[in-house]
C-alpha cells in the first residue's frame, strides 16, 4: 500500500512570527485521517521569523528531532542543555518522563527553517536525554546517511525506538535507490527541491507512506538541490 500526502493538503498555521505546515494532526489542526503513521507522530515544517520562537513548554514521552534546513535555532531546556543548531545540524531531545524546553530563532536578521519531528518511544518514562550532531549536507550527496537510529550506528544519534531516520541530498540527474523490507513501513518526505520517485514527481513538502511494500524505491533528482528524508519504522 502506498499513501500519498501532497504538501498542499497539509495543515497550515500562520501566526506572523511562525509559518508552519503540519503533515499530521497537531495543535489546532486536527484531521482524524492524519493522526500519524505508525510511531511517526509529527512532521512540522516550521519557519520562524527573527525574534520569534516557542516559549518554554513541557513535553513527556516523545522522541523530538529537529532538522535545521536554513538559519539558526536556539534551544534551552530544564535539564540544563542549551545551544544553537544551524543548517546541517540535527537535534534530539527525548522528553522521557517530562522536560520543559524553548526553541527560538537564533538570529536577529534571518528566519530559521526547520523540521520538527516527533516519534513515539518504545518505552515510557525514561529519564530525559539530549544530543545534537552535525551532518554536512554535501557528505550525503547521492547516498543515504543515518541521522538517527536505535543503536547510534555509523555516527547517528541514538533513538529510543526501533526506527531509523536517513537523509540524502540529490542534484539534477542523481539517482539513488532504497531497499524496502516488506516487514517494515516507510515514510519518504521531500524537505527541499523536487525528485522523481518511480513515476511520481514530488516537490518540497510532498510525502509518500509505504506499508508492506518490498523491493526497491528509486529516486532521481530534478532540482538544483533536493533534500529527502526516509523514515524506516516498525510495522
Amino acid at each position: 500500500m502506498i499513501v500519498e500526502r501532497p504538501a498542499a493538503a497539509r495543515g497550515e498555521v500562520d501566526l506572523g512570527w511562525l509559518r508552519s505546515r503540519h503533515t499530521f494532526s497537531f495543535g489546532h489542526y486536527y484531521d482524524p485521517a492524519w493522526m500519524g503513521f505508525g510511531v511517526l507522530r509529527v512532521i512540522n515544517d516550521d519557519t520562524v521569523a527573527p525574534g520569534g520562537g516557542f516559549a518554554p513548554h513541557r513535553h513527556a514521552n516523545m522522541e523530538i528531532i529537529s532538522v535545521v534546513l536554513d538559519g539558526a535555532l536556539a534551544h534551552k531546556d530544564s535539564a540544563g542543555n542549551a545551544g544553537v543548531i544551524r543548517a546541517g545540524d540535527v537535534q534530539w531531545m527525548s522528553a522521557g518522563h517530562g522536560i520543559e524546553h524553548s526553541e527560538y530563532n537564533g538570529s536577529d536578521a534571518a528566519p530559521v527553517h526547520f523540521l520538527q519531528i516527533w516519534i513515539q518511544p518504545a518505552r515510557l518514562n525514561h529519564a530525559p536525554a539530549y544530543d545534537q550532531k552535525h551532518f554536512a549536507p554535501d557528505d550525503r550527496r547521492g547516498r543515504w546517511v543515518a541521522l538517527a537510529a536505535p543503536d547510534g550506528a555509523d555516527g547517528a544519534i541514538a533513538l529510543r525506538q526501533d526506527a531509523v531516520l536517513r537523509a540524502t541530498r540529490l542534484v539534477v540527474g542523481d539517482v539513488l535507490d532504497a531497499a524496502l523490507d516488506p516487514g517494515r513501513r516507510y515514510w519518504l518526505h521531500v524537505a527541499t527541491g523536487e525528485v522523481a520517485v518511480g513515476e511520481r514527481v514530488l516537490a518540497a513538502g510532498d510525502a509518500l507512506g509505504l506499508v508492506e511494500e518490498g523491493g526497491t524505491l528509486a529516486l532521481r533528482g530534478l532540482a538544483a538541490t533536493s533534500d529527502v528524508l526516509l523514515f524506516e519504522l516498525p510495522a
